[in-house]
């Protein structure tokens, strides 16, 4: 396993982060475990969860089944760099959700609990709150990280002027202010690369990308509905991508074909080679999957691969430069 720097931070994380989000949904709590015990064979020792996760609202089914891999064995808590997030709805109140500073702290103090813990890793808002001034938003995280059950803030869904202002209203308290940013970036989706992802270089921010396979549509999804093997890639959202896409996507597997490397693994490895990403975050229903994906980190992007990716998923460019002279 190969590990960097968390953005500008001291702390550093494996490149492959592990995402927790069908823990529950989709893979039961002993299948989970087996996954977290995987990962950290491999040397995965980021781990990233939410409290909305387990679709059930207000439950943190996902919260809870790491929660229960950590009391099965205390000794791993101090193993893992864990993340988690706060914005999301978790009850019927009017402010059970959002980033008032109640909700922020209530929050905090619930994932605790599930994830049976005394302290978050990284404190993610899983989305910016408009109504939410960044005044109240870094009163309540800095009195989180004060009292030790915070360690780092990050950002998630942010525009890049949303991570501007932020770490701006940081910078006037003193505070760290945010160190990552998560958000939606693989090749058929390279918005954030237009003001995102030159806004985190700028602060130094670390990216950490969610959905690097875009649901799976890069994972060879043509070839598997070919062979009958659709999986998630028969999901509506990715038969709608695999539609829209559906010229770059037979590009792009037949360019994996003549490689000899699986969609999947290209994909992950093209998103490690981008300077600002720190670790694509991995979703892994089984632990063969996650098997399959740690191999990325053996691929090497050179300067002819990157090229021919760019003529099959253009680049957006960097603003104002994209759309101006």
């Amino acid at each position: 396993m190969e590990y960097t720097n968390l953005g500008r931070t001291a702390l550093r994380v494996s490149r492959l982060c592990l995402g927790t989000m069908h823990f529950g949904p989709n893979t039961d709590e002993a299948g989970s475990h087996a996954i977290m015990d995987r990962a950290r064979d491999l040397g995965i020792d980021f781990f990233d969860t939410a409290d909305t996760y387990g679709r059930r609202r207000g439950e943190g089914v996902t919260e809870r089944i790491i929660g229960n891999w950590f009391a099965a064995d205390p000794s791993r808590r101090d193993r893992v760099v864990l993340a988690t997030k706060v914005y999301g709805v978790m009850g019927d109140g009017v402010n059970d959700r959002g980033l008032s500073a109640r909700h922020i702290v209530a929050g905090c103090e619930a994932s605790l609990r599930r994830l049976r813990t005394d302290r978050i890793d990284l404190y993610q808002m899983h989305h910016v709150d408009r109504s939410a001034p960044w005044a109240e938003v870094w009163q309540a995280m800095d009195m989180l990280v004060a009292q030790g059950k915070v360690l780092y803030v990050g950002s998630s869904n942010f525009a890049g002027w949303h991570i501007a202002a932020a770490q701006e209203a940081a910078d006037r308290r003193n505070s760290l202010g945010l160190v990552s940013e998560q958000c939606i970036y693989n090749l058929l989706n390279r918005r954030v690369e237009s003001e995102v992802l030159p806004a985190a270089e700028h602060y130094g921010l670390g990216v950490l990308p969610w959905s690097p396979l875009a649901g799976g549509a890069l994972s060879g999804a043509l070839a598997k509905r070919e062979s009958g093997t659709t999986g998630r890639t028969g999901s509506p959202g990715t038969l709608k991508t695999i539609d829209v896409h559906r010229h770059q996507l037979q590009s792009w597997e037949d360019f994996c074909r003549r490689r000899g490397q699986a969609p999947g693994e290209l994909a992950t490895a093209w998103l490690l080679a981008q300077p600002t990403v720190t670790a694509p975050i991995i979703g892994p229903r089984t632990v063969a999957q996650l098997d399959g994906i740690r191999r990325s980190l053996d691929i090497r992007i050179d300067d002819e691969t990157a090229r021919r990716l760019d003529e099959i998923f253009p680049p957006v460019g960097v603003g104002p430069e994209a759309w101006a002279w």
